[in-house]
């Protein structure tokens, strides 16, 4: 029998949990629904037991924290994410799960910015923009089309949930998990849904600006760790264009005269063109370390396939 566990990340949602774990029992009631309560200081972890859900506590402050805990520790075949504070609409659950039980999806995004309800909805114009500035990097990078980079509403299989090293504290999780299933090739499929603002007397845990930093240094981590080619050759490119125009008037008055005289700008020119080269090396050497990672990794998950059918044999 096909098991599906709904994730619930909270911190300080009793407002809202209780209406969050009723709308999802009322559309699958056959699932397992997990609250993992963050630290709040409100009624969260008593609201979220008495409305039945699975409540387990997780002391690491950070979304990020609890999601690495959650995959961790849960075990299903469909795994649905949403945040608790009811801007998602459990209705559009069985579009999201449709895709990853066809085996079309090892990840469904809940798509808000298509239909333009979050534009809508959204009271924070700040947060909008950030997110275009994210799903612009991303799609660039990695030359796809992603409408939604940063949603909260996700289904994964369990292939990639239990492959997926979540390394992010914070709210950069969303960020990494689409990062993370495009550069591993993962399958990816965007559903449109509705989104809501939060309603009167649910506070939003994100700030503007110190979590788009976060966000934007996770990109950039990203791109290191992924693409380090492209990182460092940009680098490489900067030091070799400044050896140039410090260079270029030192070659030229050597032509003229043959003589140096600029010594300092000559040898400004020669470090600055040492330092591009062997920039430049590294940055081949890495992409090549990048590249034997993930072909290790494809290896790996054809192992954890083979243990995994192995385990449905015996069932």
């Amino acid at each position: 029998m096909e098991k599906i566990a709904v994730l619930i990340p909270c911190y300080n949602e009793e407002i809202t949990i209780e209406k969050v774990i009723k709308d999802f029992r009322r559309e699958l009631p056959d699932a397992d629904i997990y609250v993992y309560d963050n630290n709040s200081n409100d009624k969260t972890f008593e609201i979220a037991k008495n409305s039945g859900a699975i409540v387990k506590h997780e002391y690491k402050q950070g979304k990020g924290n609890v999601v690495r805990s959650m995959f961790y520790d849960i075990d299903a075949d469909i795994y649905v994410m949403v945040d608790g504070d009811d801007t998602y609409p459990a209705e559009f659950v069985h579009k999201l799960i449709e895709p990853v039980r066809e085996g079309r999806a090892d990840m469904c995004i809940g798509d808000r910015l298509s239909n333009g309800t979050y534009k809508k909805e959204n009271k924070r114009p700040f947060h909008e923009f950030g997110n275009n500035i994210v799903k612009k990097s991303i799609n660039f990078l990695f030359k796809t089309n992603l409408k939604d980079i940063m949603t909260g509403y996700r289904a994964f299989n369990k292939k990639f949930v239990k492959n997926m090293p979540v390394m992010a504290p914070k709210f950069e999780i969303e960020t990494e998990m689409s990062l993370y299933a495009l550069d591993k090739r993962f399958s990816i499929i965007e559903i449109p849904i509705d989104y809501r603002d939060r309603p009167e007397g649910s506070l939003s845990k994100l700030n503007t600006v110190s979590d788009g930093i976060k966000v934007l240094s996770t990109i950039i981590k990203m791109l290191k760790d992924y693409r380090p080619l492209f990182f460092y050759t940009i680098f490489a490119v900067i030091m070799a264009t400044i050896s140039l125009i410090f260079g270029i008037p030192v070659i030229i008055e050597y032509f003229k005269t043959k003589f140096i005289g600029k010594i300092p700008s000559a040898v400004l020119a020669s470090a600055c063109m040492i330092l591009a080269i062997i920039i430049e090396q590294c940055a081949l050497i890495l992409d090549t370390v990048v590249k034997i990672n993930k072909e290790n990794y494809q290896l790996n998950l054809l192992r954890y396939k083979q243990i995994e059918d192995g385990k449905n044999l015996k069932k």
